[in-house]
């Protein structure tokens, strides 16, 4: 009898596929993004991110502690100042909500990996990420505010500084500023290859940041190109990234594969708001089994090349790798 292969052999039982498994989703690769607001006792759902919530610092702090009892040790912050203007002035105020916010966290859990999202939109009363003339986004401008944004996140304890607003240059302008004045351990993460995806719509319900006018087409990336990915990854290391992103995360696999398999830096990728909410929408209507369906696509993402996942599953996660 000719041999035959026989592949099934290594599933023939959970003991079996366990030992021979290739990839795994750990606590360590998760990242849970968290939106801090002003006010106090404010805890309020975000109505198309349900189980998601805006906190003012008080009920941070009670959340904080969940956070850190669920093995999660990184913590992505997106501040909701109440005064928003031209020049986005509250994203580099040292006493801004994300940087009272990363201020806590170190007092009360020094460990804890603080990433400070560096961005103007949320900022802004125009909701751009940069500053605007005659309504065209100006990038150079910009660069020296997203910098100092980034030093006063820094000053308040950020570990990582991570600009997603995709100014040209805007790498390079911030490790100098960084290592100018003092912040030279401060890891950045680039938000290298961010595509301007539908994906994002109930995110900008959380942060407030619909663009009041037109979109960001001229500054993140065309969905329907890939080169493009390589010169913005290829850039952000030359320019001084520490860690590559690409984000969203599962409508964009094929890139996340290839920018892992051709940068040496660790990529991280953001598994959306939009792909939250569509799982967690077709979850509460019992259409899938939450947890597996979740699991299953952050281990795709594992599996393209991801080191780090942020995640707005990720408590759930750290609650399903006890069970």
């Amino acid at each position: 009898m000719d041999m035959i292969r026989r592949p099934r052999r290594l599933r023939s039982s959970q003991a079996i596929r366990d030992m021979v498994h290739e990839y795994d989703v750990g606590l360590s690769d998760l990242i849970y993004p968290v939106f801090v607001v002003e006010g106090n006792g404010v805890k309020e759902e975000i109505p198309s991110m349900p189980g998601i919530y805006h906190y003012s610092l008080d009920t941070f702090e009670i959340h904080l502690q969940e956070i850190w009892n669920s093995g999660v040790r990184a913590i992505l912050f997106f501040g909701v100042p109440e005064h928003k203007d031209a020049v986005g002035s509250e994203a580099y105020n040292p006493e801004g909500i994300v940087q009272r916010a990363i201020r806590l966290t170190k007092e009360d859990y020094p460990e804890m990996i603080c990433i400070a999202d560096i961005c103007l939109c949320e900022y802004t009363d125009h909701g751009h990420c940069g500053l605007i003339h005659d309504g065209k986004i100006l990038n150079d401008e910009t660069l020296e505010l997203l910098s100092k944004a980034a030093l006063s996140c820094a000053a308040a304890g950020a570990d990582i500084v991570a600009p997603s607003d995709m100014m040209d240059g805007r790498i390079g302008h911030m490790r100098q500023a960084l290592d100018d004045n003092g912040f030279g351990d401060v890891l950045i993460m680039a938000y290298s290859i961010k595509y301007a995806s539908a994906y994002y719509g109930p995110f900008r319900e959380a942060a407030h940041s619909a663009p009041s006018f037109g979109d960001r087409k001229t500054y993140q990336m065309d969905w329907r190109n890939k080169k493009d990915a390589l010169v913005e990854a290829e850039l952000d290391m030359e320019e001084g990234a520490d860690i590559l992103m690409v984000k969203p995360g599962l409508a964009y696999l094929d890139i996340l594969k290839t920018i892992a398999d051709e940068f040496p830096l660790p990529v991280c990728t953001y598994s959306v708001s939009g792909e939250y909410s569509m799982m967690k929408a077709a979850a509460l209507n019992g259409w899938i089994d939450e947890k597996r369906v979740v699991m299953e696509t952050m281990t795709a993402m594992k599996r393209a090349g991801a080191k780090m996942i942020i995640t707005y599953y990720a408590l759930d996660i750290a609650r399903w790798l006890k069970e």
